[in-house]
């Protein structure tokens, strides 16, 4: 039975997690730690956990840990656990600095830990369906792809640049960029974006448009944009449209849904049935920290998450200089 230590809740994501580490046998849930004293008893109530008063207490009880901090906090958070000689799996972007990135990917590899990144979409089924559709030559030759992951503005602290490091294309970027590499085996060279703060007409930016060329000439399109509104039904979404010499396939990641009319709350809302992709990861992980190889490679490593936010600092080089702007790969 691996046990399995929150490194805060500051993340939306926390509770998804939680819920899949829950339905897996072969994890314990031993407590959480949060350096929000009240966020850190509030959720552990809410939870049903335990609430650790000190880092070092949670590491000692812990053989691995979840992440789930403001981006700022990963670097520090990460060698802190492979300090203690415990496998971590940390909320995206990996950090929002690429230097950071690759320190806790150093950190991690001299303690002897693996290092993930919390990927979820890796696990979607209907990637799979699309990534052996290329594999397959189905597509012929890839030309290009047309991606989108479109939200709502999630508030607190994801806008302020200070704790995020950055807005929508930051925290959107690197989950298509992941996408994008594993579908094509490439990697990013350059980045042409432009961003700006089209919705909320604030010092983040909520709307943000990528051309991303790989170094085999393949380029795609990423609107990574927090662009739905407070009234649409769903919080976003995750699509790729990819184009070959002999053919076009497009997915709607979460495309499989009931449609929910309320009285309640007086909305329209979608309701998701498709596979669980945040436990599909988080079981994932369990597994691969017991030493389960085909769980180790389906999971998203440091190194790229290391590469998603290498994309995105050219993104916004990229925003600064209007001009195209380098992948600087560590």
């Amino acid at each position: 039975m691996l046990k399995i230590g929150i490194l805060s809740t500051a993340h939306m994501h926390a509770g998804a997690y939680v819920a899949g580490l829950r339905g897996s046998s072969e994890a314990q849930i031993v407590g959480l730690w949060d350096d929000d004293t009240a966020r850190k008893d509030q959720r552990a109530a809410g939870f049903g956990i335990a609430a650790y008063e000190t880092l070092e207490g949670l590491l000692d009880a812990s053989d691995a840990v979840v992440i789930c901090s403001e981006n700022v906090k990963h670097r520090a958070l990460t060698e802190a656990a492979a300090a203690a000689g415990k496998h971590v799996i940390s909320e995206k972007p990996l950090a929002p600095d690429a230097d950071d990135a690759k320190a806790m990917v150093d950190a991690c590899a001299k303690a002897g830990v693996h290092l993930y990144t919390a990927f979820p979409c890796r696990f979607s089924p209907a990637f799979w369906q699309l990534k052996s559709a290329v594999e397959n030559g189905d597509l012929g030759e890839v030309l290009a792809a047309r991606c989108t992951n479109q939200g709502m503005c999630p508030g607190g602290w994801f806008i302020d640049t200070k704790l995020s490091g950055g807005g929508a294309v930051m925290d959107h970027t690197v989950h298509v960029t992941d996408l994008l590499r594993a579908l094509l085996n490439d990697e990013a060279r350059e980045v042409y974006c432009e961003a700006s703060n089209a919705f909320a007409h604030s010092d983040y930016d909520d709307a943000g448009i990528s051309t991303i060329t790989f170094e085999s000439g393949i380029y795609a399109s990423l609107d990574a944009s927090w662009s739905r509104p407070k009234s649409f039904p769903t919080w976003g979404n995750v699509t790729m449209s990819v184009v070959g010499t002999k053919g076009v396939i497009e997915m709607d990641m979460f495309a499989q849904e009931s449609v929910l009319y309320s009285d309640k709350t007086n909305k329209v809302s979608y309701q998701n049935w498709g596979s669980n992709i945040d436990a599909g990861m988080v079981t994932a992980f369990v597994r691969a920290c017991q030493g389960d190889e085909a769980s180790h490679k389906m999971l998203a490593s440091g190194i790229d998450g290391l590469r998603a936010v290498e994309v995105v600092e050219a993104a916004y080089k990229s925003v600064t200089t209007h001009q195209p702007a380098l992948v600087v790969r560590r």
